[in-house]
C-alpha cells in the first residue's frame, strides 16, 4: 500500500481529511474535510487501473459527490437561506452522512464497490472510512429516523449475505449488518460506540488478513484449503468472532449494547437485532463449512508444517474474548 510515494501522499490526505472533518467547528469546515477524504480514496481504490477497480471507483464517486452535494444544500439551508426549514436539516445531514457509510436504505452502493477492491481497500472502507460518517451523526442524533435505519441495516446486513458466493459481498453485507449495531451503540453514549468500533476493527482485520492470505475471493475457494488446519480453525474462530458468538471477543461489544438496551427498555429492537445476528452467524458458517468437509483429506506431513505466525495471531485476537467475558460475568 505504501510501496511508492504518490501511495503515502494519497494515504496521508485520507487521514488528513478525516481528521479535519471531525475537529472541525463549523459544518462547512467538515464538509471539506469529507471531500478531501473521498478525493483521496478514490486514486488508492484505482492504483492497479483494472476494469473492476476503475468501476467501483466511479460507483463510490458518484455516490459519495451525491451525498456531499446533500450535505452541502442542507448547511446552505441551515445557515444561509431559509430558517424556517431547519427543522428538516438535521434528516438530511443525518441521510447524506448515512449515505458516505453505506448504512440501509442508503447501501445500495456498498457491496458493488467492495467487489471490486483489493482486500487492503475493503479493510479502510468498513473502518477508517465510517469514522468521520459517525462522528458527525453523534452531534445531532435524530433517534427516530436512526430506529428505522437500525431495523433496516440489521435486516438486510443479515438477509442480503444469505445468497452470496463472493466472501468480499459477504463482508459488505456484514458490515452493513454491524452498522446498525453502532449506530444503537451510539445512541446509548459516544465511550461505548468507540469500543464497539475499535473490536470491530480489529476483528475485521483478522478476518480479512486470513482471506487476504489465502488469496479467498469466493466461497468455492475454501474447498483447497487442504494443508493447513491452523489456517481452517483461524478462519473459523475469527468468523465466528466478528459473528458475535459467545465466548470469544466479538461477543463483548454486542453483550454492552444488549445491557445499554435493556436499561432503556427497547426490548423488541433488542430482540430483532439479536434475530438477525443468528442469520449472520448462519452465512458465517458457510464460509467455513467447505474449508471443513475435507478435513479428512490433509497430507499429514503437509499439516506438521511451521504455521504463519501471523495467522495464528488473528486467532489469538478472538479467543482473548474468553477470559474477559468470564471476569466479566464474575463481577
Amino acid at each position: 500500500m505504501l510501496n511508492n510515494p504518490s501511495n503515502f501522499v494519497f494515504m496521508l490526505s485520507l487521514m488528513s481529511g478525516t481528521v479535519i472533518s471531525i475537529s472541525s467547528s463549523s459544518w462547512l469546515g467538515m464538509w471539506m474535510g469529507l471531500e478531501m477524504n473521498l478525493l483521496s480514496f478514490i486514486p488508492i481504490i484505482n492504483k492497479n487501473g483494472s476494469p473492476y477497480e476503475t468501476e467501483s471507483a466511479m460507483k463510490y464517486f458518484l455516490v459519495q459527490a451525491m451525498a456531499s452535494i446533500m450535505f452541502l444544500i442542507a448547511i446552505l439551508i441551515s445557515e444561509m437561506i431559509d430558517f424556517s426549514m431547519e427543522l428538516y436539516c438535521p434528516y438530511l445531514i443525518s441521510s447524506a452522512l448515512l449515505m458516505k457509510m453505506g448504512a440501509a436504505p442508503f447501501h445500495f452502493w456498498f457491496p458493488g464497490v467492495m467487489e471490486g477492491i483489493s482486500w487492503m481497500n475493503c479493510f479502510i472502507l468498513m473502518t477508517w472510512q465510517k469514522i468521520a460518517p459517525f462522528i458527525l451523526i453523534s452531534y445531532k442524533l435524530m433517534n427516530n429516523m436512526l430506529v428505522m435505519v437500525i431495523f433496516m441495516s440489521t435486516l438486510i446486513g443479515s438477509v442480503g449475505g444469505l445468497n452470496q458466493n463472493s466472501t468480499r459481498k459477504i463482508m459488505a453485507y456484514s458490515s452493513i449488518g454491524h452498522l446498525g449495531w453502532m449506530i444503537s451503540a451510539m445512541m446509548i453514549s459516544n465511550n461505548l460506540w468507540l469500543i464497539y468500533f475499535m473490536i470491530y476493527s480489529l476483528l475485521n482485520m483478522a478476518v480479512l488478513y486470513l482471506f487476504y492470505n489465502q488469496s479467498m475471493y469466493q466461497l468455492s475457494q475454501a474447498y483447497f484449503i487442504k494443508n493447513n488446519a491452523t489456517i481452517k480453525f483461524s478462519m473459523m474462530i475469527s468468523m465466528l468472532s466478528l459473528g458475535g458468538l459467545p465466548p470469544f471477543l466479538g461477543f463483548l461489544p454486542k453483550w454492552l449494547v444488549i445491557q445499554g438496551l435493556s436499561l432503556q427498555y427497547s426490548f423488541f429492537m433488542l430482540l430483532f437485532m439479536v434475530m438477525m445476528t443468528l442469520m449472520t452467524l448462519y452465512f458465517y458458517m458457510r464460509v467455513m463449512f467447505s474449508a471443513f468437509m475435507f478435513m479428512s483429506q490433509e497430507n499429514k506431513w503437509a499439516s506438521n508444517k511451521k504455521s504463519n505466525e501471523l495467522i495464528i495471531l488473528s486467532m489469538m485476537v478472538s479467543i482473548v474474548g474468553i477470559p474477559i467475558t468470564t471476569w466479566m460475568m464474575m463481577y
